[in-house]
């Protein structure tokens, strides 16, 4: 098989893993991050702790994880509107001082000695909806932080940022609340917000100027989801990290039951194999640089996939414990290498407009996938065995490779989503209200007959292109009575979203229209007519 190189211009010299660290304002948000993650994690523990000392119901304990993921999930198409129509900067200022308030009052309520399991779950849930509005928004600030090439190793340091803290938080959480009790945690989970909210107070963040009207929330969502249906990209991104993620679900949802009841280890050796894992993680974030030199975006996760794979088989049937830790250190590696890999991919095929949109989509398939894959393999364990459910997980990993050969991940350098601003302002005697609509557009083209076959042909991407952009409806006619005449139409929501549909096509679309206008006999553009709709009473 030949193999597969990366760009040329990336084979010079390899970007160091810690190059983005030298921007002042990422490393300070990276550093108050990894307190933050921390913190987080010691509150998952102290929740679960909590509700368990306040009640013996499987059904409330098992709860408290439903109240802090469900937010996400209800959430993920509004915040990530959120985070394209508001300023960056205050949202995530707000969400932050949101889940300080959060986390202070759960710690004064369990000291107060008067928290409920209900107000438990409240509480998680109040603090689930800080997380899933601020989570958009934060992954859509890295690539105004980070050069563009520096970003695979930007998304790397944040992963590994949330890896060790996932490992060495329940083992401090745990600690802390053994000492001093669930309240204390839930208290210095609030302080650890303090740092990223200084961080942020403290960026002078310089929004761009909006030429367009703005959007409404909801017609924002529309808009997000439109563009990820019809922009074949970002689907490859969603496809290839729900099928990993779903498999690759099986090895944390199994890691506990196989350290307990298979390898005969207690809380500490459970805490000692995430630490392995989250050491993988490390490890990984070291050597990516130098990987991504010699393979493709795409390559990588092929390969960390098989190796997360390997790893999942080895904990379904290794009983020596130090083979095990072997194993996690290198799942941990892949772990590292995918999720930064698909955390690349997403920013990179995502325009600014719709960047926040993208990737709650994408936080929505991650944790989404997580959730449902950690069920599922549950079922399949309870059914079967955990080994059997372990080895079905393992397969599924290398089989979803497959998806590769229709979906495969770009590079980032190989996409430019610079606007492409070269569509003339439609004219009109009085300007529209930008609400009003739907507005129906009319391209007339002259194309010679004997090419008309040819034009149909290139017409089918810039469909793609229209209804991407913001048509709900897009047709092509020809004139029985004028062979060269064909008609383009398309129907946009309103003028306002007319108007923005003209800055969102991008210098990668340009060889698409430029071929399309290749086929105009008539120089220049074709003549545009707008229509808006009335409403007859």
């Amino acid at each position: 098989m030949v193999k597969e190189l990366a760009h040329p211009a990336r084979s010079v010299s390899a970007v160091s893993s810690l190059a983005p660290l030298r921007v002042p304002l990422f490393r300070a948000l990276w550093i108050a991050t990894i307190a933050s993650n921390l913190g987080t994690w010691m509150q998952d523990v102290g929740e679960s702790w909590l509700m368990v000392s306040l009640t013996k119901s499987p059904i409330l304990v098992a709860l408290v994880e439903t109240a802090g993921s469900l937010p996400v999930v209800l959430l993920a198409l509004p915040a990530g509107a959120f985070a394209d129509l508001l300023d960056r900067r205050k949202l995530l200022l707000v969400t932050q001082l949101w889940m300080l308030v959060v986390a202070a009052v759960m710690g004064a309520l369990t000291i107060a000695g008067v928290m409920t399991p209900s107000l438990v779950l409240l509480l998680t849930f109040c603090l689930g909806v800080g997380s899933a509005m601020n989570s958009p928004a934060w992954q859509a600030i890295v690539p105004e932080l980070v050069p563009r090439r520096e970003l695979p190793q930007a998304m790397t340091l944040s992963s590994v940022a949330f890896n060790v803290a996932r490992a060495v938080g329940p083992a401090i959480g745990g600690f802390i609340v053994a000492a001093a009790g669930p309240g204390a945690v839930f208290l210095l989970n609030a302080v650890s917000f303090v740092a990223v909210i200084v961080v942020i107070y403290r960026w002078d963040r310089h929004g761009e100027k909006m030429s367009t009207p703005p959007e409404h929330i909801w017609g924002a969502m529309r808009a997000g989801i439109r563009y990820a249906r019809h922009a074949p990209d970002v689907q490859a991104v969603l496809l290839r990290t729900g099928v990993f993620i779903f498999c690759a679900s099986a090895l944390w949802a199994m890691l506990p039951l196989q350290s307990r009841l298979i390898l005969g280890l207690g809380s500490l050796g459970y805490g000692a194999l995430l630490g392995f894992l989250g050491a993988g993680a490390l490890l990984g974030a070291s050597v990516l640089p130098r990987v991504r030199v010699l393979m493709s975006n795409d390559l990588l996760v092929m390969g960390a996939s098989a190796l997360f794979a390997a790893a999942t088989f080895v904990l379904g049937h290794s009983r020596i414990v130090s083979v095990t830790a072997a194993a996690m250190v290198l799942g941990g590696i892949a772990w590292t290498a995918c999720m930064s890999s698909f955390n690349t991919a997403a920013q990179s095929v995502a325009p600014a407009w719709a960047r926040g949109r993208v990737l709650s989509l994408f936080t929505l398939v991650l944790l989404g996938g997580l959730a449902a894959g950690s069920a599922a393999w549950g079922v399949v364990a309870s059914r079967l065995n955990i080994n059997y459910a372990l080895d079905i997980a393992a397969a599924g990993l290398l089989i979803g490779l497959a998806a590769r050969f229709r979906y495969r991940l770009i590079r980032g350098e190989d996409l430019s989503l610079t606007p492409w601003v070269h569509w003339r302002e439609p004219v009109s005697v009085v300007e529209p209200e930008p609400d009003r609509g739907p507005v129906v557009v009319f391209l007339e083209y002259r194309i010679d007959p004997n090419r008309a076959q040819e034009f149909r042909h290139a017409m089918r991407e810039m469909r793609r292109i229209r209804r991407r952009d913001g048509a709900f409806r897009w047709g092509l006619y020809s004139d029985p009575a004028d062979p060269e005449r064909f008609v383009e139409t398309f129907l946009v929501e309103s003028w306002g979203e007319h108007l923005r549909q003209h800055t969102r096509i991008t210098e990668r679309d340009r060889n698409i229209e430029e071929r399309v206008l290749s086929f105009h006999l008539d120089k220049g553009q074709p003549p545009t007519t707008h229509l808006i709709s009335e409403s007859v009473r």
